[in-house]
């Protein structure tokens, strides 16, 4: 069953993400308490199974903690859904893009930035729709 693995927040920009076990998002904005809110990459989102194929093919096996995204779903793949709905737990997240991969991959694993390129590896940046609280363990599904 598709579903919520991890909740990640930055506190303010270039700090270290950290694990949370639960968050609220908020309608229009983001994560509560995230120094990334607003505009339309409010949320991003990463998938457990695309960053394992990565691992797997750079022979390395690195927390995905260091893609700085918010959020790791599992059984949920996230390549070509630009426009589509997400529901999290009770929350809707309109994906907005893919997010693409910046130099900072390359400092946590040489090469890194180049394989996340494909399919969608970055994860995808999504907006806010519905807002309320979420965990780690709930379920995730494509609307429609």
């Amino acid at each position: 069953m598709p579903r919520l693995e991890r909740i990640w927040i930055k506190r303010r920009r270039r700090a270290p993400t950290v694990d949370v076990p639960r968050a609220t998002l908020i309608a229009g904005s983001g994560i509560d308490g995230n120094a990334d809110r607003g505009g339309r990459r409010q949320v991003t989102i990463l998938s457990a199974e695309r960053w394992a194929e990565i691992m797997a093919e750079l022979g390395a096996n690195i927390d995905p903690l260091v893609r700085r995204a918010n959020l790791l779903v599992s059984e949920i793949d996230l390549a070509e859904s630009r426009g589509r709905i997400l529901r999290v737990g009770c929350c809707v997240l309109r994906v907005r893009g893919e997010t693409r991969p910046c130099e900072r991959m390359d400092e946590a694993l040489p090469g890194l930035r180049e394989a996340m390129r494909a399919r969608w590896g970055g994860g995808v940046f999504a907006e806010v729709v519905t807002g309320g609280g979420i965990a780690a363990g709930d379920p995730v599904e494509w609307a429609g």
